[in-house]
């Protein structure tokens, strides 16, 4: 016995050693082969292959250890990858690698299903050359993969060209060819019993998978699903935050908004219970909305803050928020229309503000309605005030004589100070395109001399079939003041002269001539004005009133119905309609030229058109009145015409030229 274990004993020290070593397969039965030739007895070569036999089954176990270890290392470096939340690519391109490595294939790779598309595309590969290959694209239920996703079951194939079990199409089995692939397994990606996914390994040349093998692979098809689940779930979660956020930004935006409305309607209702004005609320929707307030009437003009530009203006965007009842966009600007029930009392402009929202947009509207509010406030003071003020101008105007002194205490206690210059404008309505009756028009009328004045120290009434207007004057002696109508416009001036004298007569024929155009847009229909003399006190603005009424009668019979003029702009006629008779206006208005050029040159210009006149308009006879040469008469009359215009003869020219000339000589001027 002995002499069998000593004559086994260096073969079994070498199975030890390639044991040791982790030899192939083939080496261990390389050492009973040597023994043979060796020429050892039968006994030793028996034992040598008992032990050979015995280390094959441990070669065989240590390697399925060392397998099953490097299989454990990769699903524990899988696992980490997933703990450790790395990119989702770069997860599952580990996965189809580790795959491929741990099956020995030749390639790995991974199909997800598009839903948007209806069907699956390669998401990873491993080990491809084809591009073809790689950029397929399989319709659900077509290939190995259709029969996986279908069943959630793995199947693997020998050689897929040859197998029936699956559906096969000429673009996938063009792929599959193009890659050289002939072995096949997949196996599927399972996410609460749904398919969402097939892991997928191959060989070039036949081969026939273990079980062993399969189990591995639908444990990294797991680790895939785990990763994919991950994945949407991280999505979603960054997506609820992403939503989250935004909310919290509108919620903070709101509650700023709301808060800011607080403010607004505080800051708004503050105003109206201190008696605050329009510039005032303006103001203050301005900082509150952070741009700039405008505040029009009815006729696009400013009330408060800047007007629209020319052609501009927001007339069509106030009719929408009129028909719509809230604020509208117009341009760059919004607009509101300051409503009373369904009557327009003006526009509200927000500029420097494009984007509103709605709780800014509410404080816009709402700073409507508080404008609203107060002009109502203002035009029923107004109307009040101003019918008392009527009924003063009605008794100064019918009995100016009876008691000054009572009718100037009077109008003191009204604020009126009759004692201070003014001139009274004297309206009617015109004749063409009015409609309804008299006192209807007037009353129309009335109304709109009220708007016309609103805002001013003046004061209107209606006296006979007239409506009278009373300005008050800047101060006598010159240089007139004008009176503010509604939203700060100029509406009329008059001076301390008489009319038709230089600036104030000038200021006069403005005055009537604005007022004639503004009560017009006012009242709807053409409206006469004429101007009287400003005046003061209760006598001398009746007188005043008279000679206002006078010019307007003027106008009618002149044709000029819709107009406006004071006596000094009717030339010889407001001669003869003043009361003042101011002769030395008229003749220097009409003249004036003429006397100018005389004393400046030293010529006889005005004498030469006196003599012309005289004779009838003969040169001949004219000559021989100046002692003169019939070409020098022709010359000065050239000179006139220069200095005239060219219908200096015409028959109302003419008319107005004799007129001055013979008052002229009259005056000893």
């Amino acid at each position: 016995m002995n002499d069998l274990h000593a004559g086994s004993a260096p073969a079994l020290r070498r199975l030890l050693d390639l044991l040791a070593s982790g030899a192939a397969t083939e080496d261990f039965t390389d050492v009973l082969a040597d023994a043979r030739r060796r020429g050892a007895p039968a006994d030793v070569l028996g034992e040598i292959d008992d032990a050979t036999w015995q280390a094959l089954r441990v070669h065989r176990t240590l390697r399925q250890h060392r397998r099953r270890e490097a299989e454990l290392t990769a699903l524990f470096d899988t696992a980490g990858d997933l703990a450790a939340s790395r990119d989702l690519d770069s997860v599952l391109q580990a996965i189809v690698r580790r795959a491929r490595m741990l099956l020995g294939t030749d390639t790995a790779y991974l199909t997800l299903p598009d839903e948007a598309a209806g069907d699956t595309y390669m998401r990873v590969t491993d080990g491809s050359v084809s591009v073809l290959f790689q950029t397929l694209r399989l319709s659900l239920g077509d290939g190995l993969g259709g029969l996986v996703a279908q069943s959630a079951r793995p199947y693997a194939t020998p050689d897929y060209r040859t197998d029936d079990r699956f559906h096969h199409t000429d673009v996938i089995d063009a792929g599959v060819v193009d890659e050289g692939l002939v072995a096949i397994i997949g196996v599927p990606l399972l996410l609460g019993g749904r398919v969402i996914g097939v892991l997928f390994a191959a060989d070039r040349s036949p081969r026939a998978f273990s079980p062993d093998e399969v189990a591995l692979l639908c444990t990294l098809a797991a680790h895939a699903a785990i990763a994919l689940d991950t994945a949407k779930a991280l999505a979603d979660t960054r997506s609820a935050l992403a939503e989250l956020n935004s909310a919290n930004e509108l919620i903070r935006a709101h509650s700023a908004a709301v808060q800011r409305a607080e403010r607004g309607h505080d800051r708004l209702t503050d105003l109206v219970l201190r008696g605050a004005e329009v510039p005032d609320v303006a103001a203050a929707v301005a900082a509150l909305l952070g741009g700039g307030i405008a505040v029009l009437d009815t006729e696009g003009e400013p009330l408060a803050g800047r007007a629209a530009a020319p052609g501009a203006g927001p007339a069509e965007a106030a009719a929408a928020s009129r028909a719509e009842g809230r604020a509208v966009r117009h341009g760059g600007a919004w607009v509101c229309a300051v409503l009373a029930g369904q009557e327009q009392l003006g526009t509200l402009v927000l500029r420097g503000r494009p984007d509103l929202d709605d709780a800014d947009r509410r404080l816009f509207e709402r700073a409507g309605v508080v404008t609203a509010l107060l002009l109502l406030l203002r035009r029923s003071v107004a109307e009040t005030e101003n019918r008392v003020r009527g009924e003063l101008l009605a008794d100064l105007l019918t009995a100016p004589d009876r008691d000054p002194a009572g009718l100037t205490a009077r109008g003191r206690r009204l604020g009126v100070d009759l004692g201070r210059p003014h001139l009274v404008l004297v309206a009617e309505p015109g004749r063409g395109g009015v409609g309804g009756g008299p006192a209807a028009v007037r009353s129309r009328l009335a109304g709109a001399a009220g708007r016309y004045l609103f805002g001013a120290r003046g004061i209107s009434a209606e006296h006979g079939e007239a409506v009278v207007l009373l300005v008050p004057d800047g101060g006598g002696g010159g240089a007139g003041a004008e009176a503010v109508g509604e939203g700060g416009e100029a509406v009329g001036a008059a001076g301390g002269c008489t009319a038709g004298g230089g600036a104030a007569g000038d200021v006069a024929q403005r005055a009537a001539e604005q007022a004639a155009e503004r009560l017009a847009r006012l009242a709807g229909f053409p409206v006469t004005v004429g101007a009287g003399r400003p005046a003061s006190g209760p006598v001398a603005l009746a007188t005043a009133y008279a000679e206002g009424l006078r010019c307007v009668r003027a106008l009618r019979v002149l044709g000029r119905d819709g107009e406006g003029a004071s006596a000094g702009s009717l030339g010889f006629l407001g001669v003869l309609l003043g009361d003042g008779h101011d002769v030395s206006g008229f003749v220097g208005a009409t003249l004036g030229p003429l006397l100018d050029y005389d004393a400046r040159r030293g010529t006889e210009l005005v004498r030469t058109l006196r003599a012309y006149f005289d004779c009838g308009g003969s040169l001949t006879r004219a000559k021989d009145e100046l002692h003169v040469h019939v070409n020098t008469v022709v010359q000065r009359l050239d000179r006139v015409e220069v200095l005239l215009g060219q219908d200096w003869n015409g028959p109302e020219r003419s008319l107005e030229l004799q007129l001055a000339l013979r008052l002229q000589l009259l005056s000893g001027a």
